[in-house]
């Protein structure tokens, strides 16, 4: 790992799951989001242990939770589940957290990876492992597109002082 990454506060988005948490992460200056990875899921507390790892290795001093709402604006089950997450990030890893509305982030995170694979991730059933992969693939671009949601309304306020 290059010193300038040491040198660089980062910003990290989690795009929650029940199976696994998809990442992205963004240089605070240059303010360009990029898919990092996916997390599968283990328990909690090993699950936060590899989160502060991660935070610690990227100097991350900033934390974006997507909220999955309803298309109605609307809170259900996974919102909860995903702003319960965020608070129990903000305890343990001590770094401010924003929820970040996520409507639409994984369709639209499917869409750009069949534009850059020119195939339908939802093909060929059978082939789990390869659509497994995939997912995971949506699962970290989905995050990208709720950083890069994050950034662009931090820009906006920014351009408005």
């Amino acid at each position: 790992m290059g010193t300038e990454q040491l040198n660089t506060a980062h910003i990290l988005a989690l795009d929650y799951g029940r199976a696994r948490i998809g990442m992205a992460i963004a240089d605070a200056r240059t303010a360009l989001a990029r898919p990092l990875g996916t997390l599968d899921r283990i328990n909690r507390n090993e699950d936060m242990r590899r989160l502060r790892e991660l935070v610690r290795q990227h100097g991350v001093r900033q934390i974006v939770v997507g909220l999955p709402l309803r298309l109605d604006g609307t809170r259900g089950e996974m919102a909860e589940e995903a702003a319960r997450f965020g608070q129990r990030v903000h305890k343990q890893l001590g770094l401010p957290v924003e929820m970040v509305d996520e409507r639409l982030t994984s369709w639209e995170a499917e869409r750009l990876l069949e534009e850059q694979q020119g195939r339908t991730i939802h093909a060929a059933p059978g082939k789990k492992k390869k659509k497994e992969n995939e997912k995971t693939g949506v699962d970290a671009m989905a995050a990208a597109l709720i950083l890069k949601e994050y950034l662009d309304r931090q820009q906006t306020v920014q351009d408005a002082k």
